[in-house]
């Protein structure tokens, strides 16, 4: 009987961490704006760029689609989640319950470890302003929400927080709102300065501020849906995954 290495990664470990790889990068596409509400996702597209097989793919769907990124519609397949109106302004009603707690919690943690990687974030934030790189900016303005949830310690407070980064960051492609008014330089440091000092209403008074103004920025009418190249976006940095 042929012996098995110590060293060996069971397959199923190996597809787990294929698909966590792609759940990846499709969101930071969504982050980014590559991926835009409404595209389609064909699962023999996706498999061939991502060489993986359907299979695969389809968890990966399944999963997106368990967190409201994506949408299975039978019979036609899967698409980048277009929220309504109604949909938008639940979900800065929901982020409006779920962040003071948020910033509550993480105050009252008063963990100077956690304090170094909000600034660390917001360096890089700044850095990607610099740079005029409004691909990072958004990516990093929706991160800073999902690093306070992270760092506040509630694991349910992050899964949700995630999900409802992502669905706006999806809304306010959908409902134009303007890099420069919906993403504001000043106001994460500003929750931050306010975290550092220990003043946890103050800082959720800036959360709530800063939530009124990104949907403030919306232009909430209904749009149409887009079609986009999936190889264009993912098929530059093939991943090598196990089929």
């Amino acid at each position: 009987m042929r012996a098995t290495s110590p060293t060996a990664i069971p397959s199923t470990r190996r597809e787990k961490d294929g698909n966590d790889e792609i759940y990846e990068r499709i969101y930071v596409a969504v982050l980014e704006h590559r991926l835009l509400p409404g595209s389609k996702l064909p699962e023999e597209r996706m498999a061939k760029v991502f060489n993986v097989s359907r299979s695969r793919i389809r968890e990966v769907l399944s999963r997106l689609a368990y967190e409201k990124i994506v949408e299975l519609i039978p019979n036609r397949g899967a698409y980048i989640a277009s929220p309504t109106v109604s949909q938008a302004r639940d979900v800065f009603e929901a982020r409006r319950v779920i962040e003071p707690a948020v910033i509550h919690r993480l105050v009252q943690r008063q963990s100077p470890l956690a304090l170094e990687s909000l600034r660390q974030h917001l360096r890089l934030e700044a850095e990607a302003r610099e740079k005029n790189d409004s691909r990072s900016v958004i990516r990093l303005s929706g991160e800073f929400h999902n690093l306070c949830a992270a760092h506040a310690g509630n694991a349910a407070f992050t899964r949700s927080l995630r999900e409802l980064t992502s669905l706006t960051c999806l809304i306010i492609l959908l409902y134009d709102a303007a890099l420069s008014d919906s993403c504001r330089a000043d106001e994460h440091s500003l929750i931050v300065e306010a975290i550092a000092r220990g003043d946890g209403a103050d800082a959720s008074r800036l959360m709530l501020h800063h939530l009124d103004h990104i949907e403030g920025s919306l232009h909430l009418t209904d749009r149409l849906n887009t079609e986009v190249d999936i190889d264009a976006i993912f098929g530059s940095s093939r991943l090598e995954v196990a089929a």
